[in-house]
Protein backbone atom coordinates (compact mmCIF):
# COMPACT_ATOMS: atom_id res chain seq x y z
CA UNK A 1 0.00 0.00 0.00
CA UNK A 2 1.25 3.54 -1.09
CA UNK A 3 1.54 5.99 1.93
CA UNK A 4 -0.36 9.34 2.13
CA UNK A 5 1.79 12.09 0.37
CA UNK A 6 3.65 14.29 1.97
CA UNK A 7 2.94 18.11 2.34
CA UNK A 8 6.29 19.00 1.25
CA UNK A 9 5.49 16.41 -2.08
CA UNK A 10 2.51 17.60 -2.55
CA UNK A 11 3.32 20.99 -2.84
CA UNK A 12 6.08 20.11 -5.12
CA UNK A 13 3.29 18.44 -7.66
CA UNK A 14 0.05 19.98 -6.89
CA UNK A 15 -2.26 19.58 -4.06
CA UNK A 16 -5.14 17.13 -4.76
CA UNK A 17 -8.32 17.19 -2.78
CA UNK A 18 -10.97 14.32 -2.54
CA UNK A 19 -14.44 14.86 -2.62
CA UNK A 20 -16.87 11.63 -2.26
CA UNK A 21 -20.60 13.45 -2.54
CA UNK A 22 -24.02 12.19 -2.10
CA UNK A 23 -26.65 11.95 -5.31
CA UNK A 24 -29.60 14.36 -4.50
CA UNK A 25 -31.96 11.46 -5.56
CA UNK A 26 -32.40 7.92 -6.68
CA UNK A 27 -31.59 8.83 -10.44
CA UNK A 28 -27.90 10.20 -9.22
CA UNK A 29 -28.70 13.95 -9.73
CA UNK A 30 -26.28 16.13 -7.82
CA UNK A 31 -27.32 18.55 -5.61
CA UNK A 32 -26.64 21.85 -7.93
CA UNK A 33 -25.21 23.13 -4.73
CA UNK A 34 -21.97 21.36 -5.87
CA UNK A 35 -21.67 23.01 -8.98
CA UNK A 36 -20.84 26.40 -7.84
CA UNK A 37 -18.86 25.12 -4.75
CA UNK A 38 -16.71 23.13 -7.30
CA UNK A 39 -16.15 26.18 -9.58
CA UNK A 40 -14.79 28.20 -6.25
CA UNK A 41 -12.87 25.27 -5.55
CA UNK A 42 -11.50 24.65 -8.69
CA UNK A 43 -10.43 28.14 -9.52
CA UNK A 44 -8.59 28.68 -6.46
CA UNK A 45 -6.94 25.17 -6.77
CA UNK A 46 -5.83 25.76 -10.16
CA UNK A 47 -4.33 28.82 -9.21
CA UNK A 48 -2.21 27.12 -6.72
CA UNK A 49 -1.73 24.12 -9.47
CA UNK A 50 -3.74 21.91 -7.48
CA UNK A 51 -6.56 19.73 -8.57
CA UNK A 52 -10.09 17.84 -7.10
CA UNK A 53 -10.83 14.54 -7.36
CA UNK A 54 -15.04 13.90 -7.39
CA UNK A 55 -16.62 10.57 -6.69
CA UNK A 56 -20.27 10.20 -6.80
CA UNK A 57 -21.21 7.48 -3.88
CA UNK A 58 -24.36 5.47 -2.82
CA UNK A 59 -23.53 6.33 0.63
CA UNK A 60 -21.50 6.59 3.80
CA UNK A 61 -20.12 3.27 3.54
CA UNK A 62 -19.30 3.56 -0.04
CA UNK A 63 -17.30 7.32 1.22
CA UNK A 64 -15.00 5.19 3.03
CA UNK A 65 -14.45 2.65 0.66
CA UNK A 66 -13.31 5.43 -1.39
CA UNK A 67 -11.17 7.27 0.92
CA UNK A 68 -9.44 4.18 2.05
CA UNK A 69 -8.74 3.16 -2.19
CA UNK A 70 -7.93 7.25 -2.71
CA UNK A 71 -5.17 6.50 0.56
CA UNK A 72 -3.68 3.32 -0.73
CA UNK A 73 -3.08 4.60 -4.28
CA UNK A 74 -2.13 8.06 -3.57
CA UNK A 75 -4.65 9.72 -5.21
CA UNK A 76 -5.41 12.41 -2.85
CA UNK A 77 -3.30 14.96 -0.21
CA UNK A 78 -6.41 15.84 1.58
CA UNK A 79 -10.49 15.88 2.09
CA UNK A 80 -13.36 17.80 2.05
CA UNK A 81 -15.87 16.15 3.84
CA UNK A 82 -19.75 17.86 3.11
CA UNK A 83 -23.37 17.21 4.34
CA UNK A 84 -22.14 15.75 7.97
CA UNK A 85 -24.80 13.91 9.95
CA UNK A 86 -25.38 12.21 14.09
CA UNK A 87 -21.87 10.36 14.47
CA UNK A 88 -20.27 10.86 11.25
CA UNK A 89 -17.58 8.21 10.73
CA UNK A 90 -15.66 10.01 7.65
CA UNK A 91 -13.61 12.61 10.15
CA UNK A 92 -11.72 9.44 11.99
CA UNK A 93 -11.32 7.65 9.35
CA UNK A 94 -9.46 11.13 7.57
CA UNK A 95 -7.62 10.80 10.58
CA UNK A 96 -6.83 6.45 10.51
CA UNK A 97 -5.47 7.07 6.59
CA UNK A 98 -3.26 10.65 7.58
CA UNK A 99 -5.21 12.87 5.54
CA UNK A 100 -6.11 16.43 6.78
CA UNK A 101 -9.99 16.59 6.18
CA UNK A 102 -12.03 20.03 6.34
CA UNK A 103 -15.45 19.83 7.32
CA UNK A 104 -17.92 21.85 5.78
CA UNK A 105 -20.27 23.19 8.42
CA UNK A 106 -18.90 21.16 11.25
CA UNK A 107 -19.28 22.19 14.93
CA UNK A 108 -16.00 23.60 16.47
CA UNK A 109 -13.99 21.65 18.19
CA UNK A 110 -9.79 21.55 19.15
CA UNK A 111 -7.93 20.31 16.21
CA UNK A 112 -10.78 20.51 13.40
CA UNK A 113 -10.51 22.44 10.03
CA UNK A 114 -14.01 23.46 9.95
CA UNK A 115 -15.68 25.92 7.05
CA UNK A 116 -18.78 27.12 8.67
CA UNK A 117 -21.98 28.54 6.78
CA UNK A 118 -24.94 30.20 8.96
CA UNK A 119 -27.77 27.95 8.72
CA UNK A 120 -30.05 29.15 11.21
CA UNK A 121 -29.44 33.02 10.69
CA UNK A 122 -29.82 32.43 6.57
CA UNK A 123 -32.91 30.77 7.47
CA UNK A 124 -34.40 33.63 9.80
CA UNK A 125 -33.22 35.55 6.98
CA UNK A 126 -35.72 34.18 4.56
CA UNK A 127 -38.21 33.68 7.19
CA UNK A 128 -38.49 37.10 7.78
CA UNK A 129 -38.90 38.04 4.25
CA UNK A 130 -41.84 36.30 3.86
CA UNK A 131 -43.43 37.42 6.79
CA UNK A 132 -42.60 41.34 6.17
CA UNK A 133 -44.74 40.61 3.03
CA UNK A 134 -47.64 39.53 5.35
CA UNK A 135 -47.44 35.74 4.90
CA UNK A 136 -48.98 33.89 8.38
CA UNK A 137 -49.05 30.33 7.17
CA UNK A 138 -45.53 29.01 5.93
CA UNK A 139 -44.70 25.97 4.36
CA UNK A 140 -41.11 24.03 4.09
CA UNK A 141 -40.10 21.33 1.34
CA UNK A 142 -36.57 20.31 3.53
CA UNK A 143 -33.39 18.47 2.38
CA UNK A 144 -33.16 15.06 4.20
CA UNK A 145 -33.49 15.08 7.78
CA UNK A 146 -30.47 12.78 8.55
CA UNK A 147 -28.04 16.21 7.53
CA UNK A 148 -27.07 18.28 10.27
CA UNK A 149 -27.53 21.47 8.36
CA UNK A 150 -31.02 20.40 7.35
CA UNK A 151 -32.24 20.00 10.92
CA UNK A 152 -30.27 23.69 11.85
CA UNK A 153 -32.30 25.34 8.83
CA UNK A 154 -35.39 23.39 10.47
CA UNK A 155 -35.33 24.45 14.43
CA UNK A 156 -34.95 28.19 13.02
CA UNK A 157 -37.38 27.69 10.79
CA UNK A 158 -39.84 27.09 13.91
CA UNK A 159 -38.23 29.51 15.98
CA UNK A 160 -38.82 32.43 13.35
CA UNK A 161 -42.26 31.77 11.98
CA UNK A 162 -42.92 31.38 15.81
CA UNK A 163 -41.56 35.06 16.56
CA UNK A 164 -43.46 36.54 13.65
CA UNK A 165 -46.58 35.27 15.02
CA UNK A 166 -47.53 33.14 11.80
CA UNK A 167 -47.65 29.14 11.76
CA UNK A 168 -45.54 26.64 10.05
CA UNK A 169 -44.81 22.83 8.37
CA UNK A 170 -42.03 21.21 7.15
CA UNK A 171 -42.09 18.12 5.11
CA UNK A 172 -39.06 15.99 4.34
CA UNK A 173 -37.65 15.79 0.48
CA UNK A 174 -34.64 14.32 -0.55
CA UNK A 175 -33.09 17.36 -2.79
CA UNK A 176 -34.95 16.03 -6.05
CA UNK A 177 -37.65 17.05 -8.35
CA UNK A 178 -39.94 14.29 -7.47
CA UNK A 179 -40.14 14.53 -3.73
CA UNK A 180 -40.28 18.05 -4.27
CA UNK A 181 -43.15 17.37 -6.46
CA UNK A 182 -44.44 15.14 -4.05
CA UNK A 183 -44.25 17.34 -1.03
CA UNK A 184 -46.05 20.40 -2.52
CA UNK A 185 -49.21 18.20 -3.12
CA UNK A 186 -49.09 17.53 0.32
CA UNK A 187 -48.97 21.00 1.51
CA UNK A 188 -51.30 22.43 -1.27
CA UNK A 189 -53.87 19.64 -0.14
CA UNK A 190 -54.22 20.76 3.19
CA UNK A 191 -57.15 22.70 4.70
CA UNK A 192 -55.01 25.75 5.85
CA UNK A 193 -52.41 25.57 2.74
CA UNK A 194 -49.80 27.99 3.11
CA UNK A 195 -49.19 30.99 1.06
CA UNK A 196 -45.46 30.81 0.96
CA UNK A 197 -42.98 27.44 0.94
CA UNK A 198 -39.41 27.71 1.20
CA UNK A 199 -37.31 25.13 -0.11
CA UNK A 200 -34.32 23.76 0.65
CA UNK A 201 -32.92 23.34 -3.21
CA UNK A 202 -33.97 24.47 -6.46
CA UNK A 203 -34.41 21.32 -7.96
CA UNK A 204 -37.51 21.17 -5.10
CA UNK A 205 -38.45 24.58 -5.86
CA UNK A 206 -38.64 24.17 -9.98
CA UNK A 207 -40.87 21.32 -9.27
CA UNK A 208 -43.09 22.99 -6.44
CA UNK A 209 -43.70 25.77 -9.32
CA UNK A 210 -44.69 23.01 -11.76
CA UNK A 211 -46.93 21.61 -9.08
CA UNK A 212 -48.59 24.68 -8.83
CA UNK A 213 -49.22 25.92 -11.96
CA UNK A 214 -50.65 21.81 -12.49
CA UNK A 215 -53.06 22.68 -9.86
CA UNK A 216 -54.12 26.11 -11.00
CA UNK A 217 -52.48 28.17 -8.43
CA UNK A 218 -50.58 31.12 -9.49
CA UNK A 219 -46.80 32.25 -8.60
CA UNK A 220 -46.68 34.48 -7.05
CA UNK A 221 -50.20 35.85 -6.65
CA UNK A 222 -51.90 32.77 -4.35
CA UNK A 223 -48.49 31.16 -3.55
CA UNK A 224 -44.86 33.03 -2.98
CA UNK A 225 -42.04 29.64 -3.63
CA UNK A 226 -38.98 30.68 -2.11
CA UNK A 227 -35.55 28.78 -3.41
CA UNK A 228 -32.61 28.03 -1.52
CA UNK A 229 -29.13 29.83 -3.29
CA UNK A 230 -28.78 31.50 -6.33
CA UNK A 231 -28.24 29.14 -9.20
CA UNK A 232 -28.86 29.50 -13.38
CA UNK A 233 -32.08 27.17 -12.82
CA UNK A 234 -33.60 29.93 -10.50
CA UNK A 235 -32.52 32.91 -12.28
CA UNK A 236 -34.16 31.41 -15.64
CA UNK A 237 -37.34 29.47 -14.29
CA UNK A 238 -40.45 30.78 -14.80
CA UNK A 239 -41.35 32.72 -13.18
CA UNK A 240 -37.90 33.28 -11.59
CA UNK A 241 -37.26 32.11 -8.01
CA UNK A 242 -36.60 34.55 -5.32
CA UNK A 243 -33.91 33.15 -3.21
CA UNK A 244 -31.97 32.82 -0.01
CA UNK A 245 -28.43 33.66 -1.43
CA UNK A 246 -25.37 32.86 -0.44
CA UNK A 247 -22.14 33.13 -2.12
CA UNK A 248 -21.74 29.58 -2.84
CA UNK A 249 -18.65 30.23 -5.03
CA UNK A 250 -16.83 32.04 -2.65
CA UNK A 251 -17.34 29.32 0.17
CA UNK A 252 -15.33 26.96 -2.23
CA UNK A 253 -12.56 29.42 -2.63
CA UNK A 254 -12.02 29.43 1.11
CA UNK A 255 -12.38 26.11 1.15
CA UNK A 256 -9.61 25.74 -1.00
CA UNK A 257 -7.63 28.56 1.14
CA UNK A 258 -8.56 26.15 4.10
CA UNK A 259 -7.26 23.03 2.58
CA UNK A 260 -4.07 24.63 1.96
CA UNK A 261 -2.99 25.60 5.34
CA UNK A 262 -4.56 22.34 6.69
CA UNK A 263 -1.86 20.60 4.30
CA UNK A 264 0.85 23.02 5.41
CA UNK A 265 0.86 21.98 8.81
CA UNK A 266 -1.06 25.32 10.15
CA UNK A 267 -3.21 25.30 13.15
CA UNK A 268 -6.43 24.07 12.70
CA UNK A 269 -8.69 27.09 12.65
CA UNK A 270 -12.23 27.70 12.21
CA UNK A 271 -13.93 29.98 8.60
CA UNK A 272 -17.27 31.36 8.82
CA UNK A 273 -18.57 32.79 5.86
CA UNK A 274 -20.92 36.05 5.57
CA UNK A 275 -24.78 35.41 6.06
CA UNK A 276 -27.28 35.13 3.56
CA UNK A 277 -29.61 37.22 1.70
CA UNK A 278 -32.89 37.30 -0.26
CA UNK A 279 -32.85 37.95 -3.62
CA UNK A 280 -36.19 39.07 -4.56
CA UNK A 281 -37.44 37.67 -8.35
CA UNK A 282 -41.08 36.90 -9.68
CA UNK A 283 -42.15 33.91 -7.34
CA UNK A 284 -42.81 35.94 -4.24
CA UNK A 285 -45.49 38.81 -3.28
CA UNK A 286 -47.22 40.06 -0.87
CA UNK A 287 -49.31 37.42 0.75
CA UNK A 288 -53.27 37.23 -0.78
CA UNK A 289 -55.84 38.57 0.85
CA UNK A 290 -57.75 36.49 4.07
CA UNK A 291 -61.08 34.15 1.51
CA UNK A 292 -63.90 34.96 2.32
CA UNK A 293 -66.15 32.55 4.04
Amino acid sequence: MLAPMTAAAARTRGLRVGLALLPADDDGTLEPFYADLLAGLEEELDRQGGTIFVQIVADLAAALVAFRRWSAEGLVDAIVVSDLVEDDPREAVCAELALPAVLLGGTSAPGRWVVDYDNHGAMQTGVQFLTDLGHRRLGRVSGPLRYRHTRDRGTAFDVAVAAAGAVGVQLEGDYGALSGAARTRELLARPDRPTAIIYDNDLMALAGLHEAALQGIDVPRDLSVLAWDDTANSRTSHPPLSVVSRNVHDLGALTADVLLRALAGNVPTIERTPGARVVARASTAPAPPPSVP
